[in-house]
């Protein structure tokens, strides 16, 4: 098994590790923090469509309501969580984190 240096290799490895009670800033994620994400949130079946759909951090951070709704080609009620819960929170620490570090 190949060292965690090199992310795209679709290491199961390769999770988002938390850095002082938080994630690291999401747009630093690759495709397989994304995943693996969504796996440890509960949603095992949908985290295969961000695969199929290579959203890496900096496109989770991009997607929009409508995106994460028709995009992924997900049952609406997990895609209705996935955002409300879990993208848009990611977007809002995002902005927040990037706002106090200027």
């Amino acid at each position: 098994m190949a060292g965690m240096e090199n992310k795209t290799n679709g290491s199961v490895e390769a999770k988002p590790k938390v850095e002082n009670g938080q994630l690291p800033d999401p747009a630093d994620w690759a495709v397989t923090d994304v995943v693996n994400y969504f796996k440890a949130a509960g949603f095992e079946e949908q985290a295969t469509a961000f695969q199929d759909q290579e959203i890496d951090g900096k496109s989770l951070l991009l997607m929009t309501r409508n995106d994460v709704l028709t995009g992924l080609s997900i049952k609406l009620g997990p895609a209705l969580k996935i955002y409300e819960y879990h993208v848009k929170p990611l977007q809002t620490q995002h902005l927040k984190s990037n706002a106090n570090a200027s």
